[in-house]
């Protein structure tokens, strides 16, 4: 059973190096880190956690994060998003952006790749032909190396793609057996993958149009939300739209992204 004081450390490492709050999750961090310390040979947390914190870059940290980090996800997941970035922001971005031929996405918090890979597959329907003269490739990050490995396979079970429209499933994912379909790579080459902690500094090359933010922001505490908003909207083209979950809203006093409809922001 994990102690006041064990819980407390490790609740001090992941707020500070993370900003996810888990003050809250005392059951949820001793019943997943209990079974991890078991199987890799650890007497206690406290042992556990100075091998974390003598090495923040190294696997044990990364495993911390793994293992306590929900990361559930589906295709086409909160929709309204998906129909208003084809039919609304898409053709805006298309104008602005027709003489670089560039459209810069962020997936911000990626997980097992469904919502970046259903953007690239919208991206390719709405392009159409002209899919080949533009750069539409989505950036795709995650702080679980874990779910960034299940992303990069592209390996999904039939149910788990069941909600995307027939035409996608023919064109974009080809059978392993009845249960497994793998993407085709045409479309994992229009994903880039890569692990970021959203508390760290940014240092993109260039701004994006859109940024999806999609329920993550519930783990953090209102300080450290709100100083990520503010350091997504600099890096942000003007008239850029950010997408954050439907369960989740900005304080329009706290924030300079202006309000579009529930969920969706504008720079």
């Amino acid at each position: 059973m994990i102690t006041d004081k064990e819980f407390e450390r490790i609740v001090f490492y992941v707020k500070s190096k993370y900003g996810i709050d888990l003050s809250q999750k005392k059951v949820l961090v001793g019943g997943r880190l209990e079974n991890y310390l078991v199987r890799n040979g650890y007497s206690n947390y406290d042992e556990y956690m100075a091998k974390v914190e003598s090495n923040p870059t190294g696997p044990e940290a990364k495993n911390l994060i793994n293992v306590l980090t929900t990361n559930h996800t589906y295709f086409m997941r909160e929709s309204i998003h998906f129909e208003y970035l084809k039919k609304i922001v898409l053709p805006q971005i298309k104008a602005k952006a027709s003489s670089g031929k560039e459209i810069r996405i962020w997936s911000a918090a990626s997980s097992t790749g469904e919502e970046p890979y259903t953007l690239a597959m919208i991206l390719f329907d709405y392009f159409g032909i002209e899919h080949k003269l533009w750069d539409t490739r989505v950036l795709a990050t995650d702080i679980s190396t874990r779910v960034l490995e299940h992303a990069a396979r592209g390996i999904y079970l039939r149910e788990q793609i069941e909600p995307l429209p027939p035409n996608w499933k023919r064109r974009f994912f080809k059978k392993i057996n009845e249960n497994e379909f793998r993407l085709v790579d045409e479309l994992k080459k229009e994903v880039i993958f890569r692990q970021f902690n959203l508390m760290d500094n940014f240092k993109f090359k260039k701004p994006f149009h859109v940024v999806f933010l999609r329920n993550v922001m519930i783990y953090f505490e209102d300080d450290t939300k709100y100083k990520l908003i503010e350091k997504i909207y600099n890096y942000m083209e003007p008239g850029g739209y950010l997408f954050i979950g439907t369960t989740e809203s900005l304080d329009k006093h706290k924030t300079k992204f202006q309000y579009v409809k529930p969920s969706m922001y504008k720079k």
